[in-house]
């Protein structure tokens, strides 16, 4: 734990890059603020962007599934467009379910090796808290 009163992330969670979190057949929606954030971030035309990236079914965009994994991922540095990452990614792993219900926090940490291991479920909601109260969000993920 952080040696002063007010609690970092990494008294919780470092990312390890594993990309657990960015594997599977599934992909995020983008709301029109992930979409302009991922566009100014990969510097391109929003016609490219939804060209190479993007799954586009009516109304819905999603970011493209290649090879079993988010478009973005690399299995070297991991997110690619970090910097313009859609809200649920910057969310994840920490997700305030992870509060209300301890079944969703132990399924989470056990998916995910960035969690520390070391402290109780009690004092993880302790620090969890306190990072969202002081409008800590946008920095949970590394």
């Amino acid at each position: 734990m952080s040696s002063d009163s007010s609690p970092t992330i990494t008294d919780i969670f470092t990312c390890s890059l594993c990309g657990f979190c960015c594997h599977g057949e599934t992909t995020v929606s983008l709301d029109e603020h992930d979409q302009e954030r991922m566009v100014q971030a990969l510097g391109l035309s929003r016609e490219e962007v939804e060209q190479k990236y993007w799954r586009i079914t009516g109304s819905v965009v999603q970011m493209q599934i290649r090879d079993g994994h988010c478009i973005f991922y690399d299995k070297n540095t991991g997110c690619t467009v970090h910097e313009g990452r859609p809200w649920r990614c910057r969310q994840w792993p920490l997700h305030p379910s992870m509060l209300a219900d301890e079944n969703n926090y132990t399924t989470i940490t056990e998916s995910c090796p960035g969690f520390n291991k070391e402290i109780s479920y009690e004092e993880f909601c302790r620090v969890f808290r306190a990072l969202i109260d002081r409008g800590d969000v946008d920095k949970f993920s590394r």
